[in-house]
């Protein structure tokens, strides 16, 4: 079966590139558009298996095209091919209905791999990739529901609260960097949180296992 393919970036090499390499990989290119407003009205117009999607589109930007085109165009599925590469955004993403993401340093053949699942109603896994962490503010008092973690995950989280950088959470629990990102994306899926480190740590309080605080050190 030919996947019908749908490209939205607001780089127009970049579109071009794409496109020329997802039809020689045997993908049917149906349409491309260079804004939030066009992925939208191409998607409803040309229904296509598979859309990649740049988050940061002109006119409709961050993960509203998502939610609006899986709600009118629920057979087609969204991957995030985007420049912006951290957790939050990877989150968010998940929660409006995308099925992956890539960032755009990754390779053609995993663009072509992800793509050829999605159309085979195949979850894309988060890539394996090291991100930079958005600072950006949160509200502290936000109140955020206690989750079931992983022991993996439990622990990522215990350091995150307790201020260690990404590169030293990974040090400590010897993994790779880009282990620790995609544990990240998966406790903030699962807060339902803003997705940065300064609200893991703004609302350690809230959030405990058995009777260790987040925030509290333990001895060793």
């Amino acid at each position: 079966m030919t996947v019908r393919l749908m490209l939205a970036d607001d780089h127009r090499m970049l579109r071009e590139g794409l496109r020329r390499s997802m039809i020689d990989h045997g993908f049917d290119v149906v349409g491309m558009a260079a804004d939030g407003e066009e992925a939208i009205r191409l998607t409803r117009q040309l229904r296509p298996d598979v859309l990649l999607l740049e988050v940061a589109l002109s006119k409709v930007d961050g993960v509203a095209p998502i939610r609006t085109i899986i709600e009118d165009v629920p057979k087609t599925k969204v991957i995030m091919l985007t420049s912006v590469n951290d957790p939050a955004t990877m989150s968010s993403s998940r929660r409006a209905g995308a099925c992956g993401y890539l960032v755009k340093d990754c390779s053609t053949k995993e663009v072509v791999a992800a793509a050829t699942a999605a159309a085979g109603l195949v979850t894309v896994p988060a890539p394996r990739r090291a991100a930079t962490m958005f600072n950006d503010v949160c509200r502290p008092n936000q109140a955020v529901t206690q989750p079931s973690f992983s022991k993996l995950e439990e622990e990522v989280l215990r350091l995150i609260a307790r201020g260690r950088l990404v590169s030293e959470v990974a040090e400590a629990l010897l993994v790779t960097n880009d282990d620790v990102m995609n544990e990240l994306a998966a406790i903030y899926d699962k807060l339902e949180a803003p997705g940065t480190p300064h609200c893991v740590r703004a609302n350690s309080d809230t959030w405990s296992f058995g009777r260790t605080k987040l925030g509290s050190p333990t001895t060793s």
